[in-house]
């Protein structure tokens, strides 16, 4: 995957880059694997505004992405990798030698043609190949790896987007330390499954948008700052001629927003062996 950069024919045009899809195969997704994806707009199932400055965009379906991997032993082939608008990540379509065909994440290596398989626990010496999928404890110490459950059957959970990958340092009894893209090191259950290799597009951060309607397309709305409101409509609000706010830098209800605490799972506490913000 490479980046193309465009002339400078417009404002909107400079200094704006993309992908120029090299690896995508076909533009066509497989219907029967697609899903309608009705607009919400950030509002949640009572129809409350949960997440602001959303709304617009541009239609999309949804591609239904198999991140459990659970038809062990059946190989498949890759038959296209494909361009997916709800994520970052390219996807590959496998045909599997038994006439079902899915939708995986792509990673670094896996190109159109190659086949990869799903190991269980009753495998000795699985391939360990870019985009084969096994339990954790069947995994070599050291390797990349990416899709990660959370628990076993779930389906992947963590590591799931452009460029990411996780490396799998060590395995004590039950259990295996993960370090995820973050930093944060984890221990993870030995049985839960994971997939091979780095996932692909990793230029995906490279990108430049270059211009406010590329956020629209997305469903971005504009945003305004809370120093150019009023007292009434945000606590940054206010003062005579221009601000910088005055006081930390919190929400419209009054939550800090820099340095301030969100997690409240002391229940998974003990599974972070190195937090990601290295206090510990």
């Amino acid at each position: 995957m490479g980046i193309k950069v465009y002339r400078a024919t417009s404002p909107g045009r400079r200094d704006a880059t993309s992908a120029n899809f090299d690896e995508v195969t076909r533009s066509t997704p497989e219907k029967s694997l697609l899903k309608k994806r009705s607009a919400k707009a950030g509002r949640n199932n009572h129809g409350r505004i949960t997440v602001r400055r959303r709304g617009g965009g541009h239609k999309r379906r949804l591609r239904t992405v198999d991140f459990r991997r659970e038809k062990l032993g059946v190989p498949a082939k890759v038959a296209h990798i494909e361009y997916d608008p709800g994520r970052t990540a390219r996807i590959a379509l496998l045909h599997y030698a038994d006439g079902e065909k899915r939708y995986i994440l792509a990673p670094v290596g896996l190109t159109q043609g190659s086949t990869v398989i799903s190991y269980g626990l009753d495998v000795e010496a699985p391939d360990v190949a870019p985009g084969n999928h096994m339990p954790i404890t069947k995994i070599p110490l050291g390797s990349l790896i990416h899709n990660i459950e959370m628990r076993p059957g779930k389906g992947g959970q963590l590591v799931r987007s452009a460029g990411t990958a996780a490396r799998l340092m060590a395995k004590e009894g039950r259990y295996a330390q993960v370090r995820l893209p973050s930093g944060e090191q984890r221990m993870i259950l030995a049985v839960c499954s994971a997939t091979i290799g780095q996932v692909g597009n990793t230029q995906h951060e490279n990108r430049k948008e270059g211009k406010a309607g590329v956020g629209r397309w997305k469903g971005r709305r504009p945003k305004v700052r809370g120093v150019a409101m009023n007292p009434i409509d945000h606590p940054h609000g206010g003062g005579e001629g221009r601000t910088s706010g005055g006081r930390n830098p919190v929400t419209p209800w009054g939550v800090p927003t820099r340095g301030h605490k969100t997690r409240n799972n002391k229940r998974t506490d003990k599974f972070i062996v190195r937090s990601r913000n290295k206090r510990r």
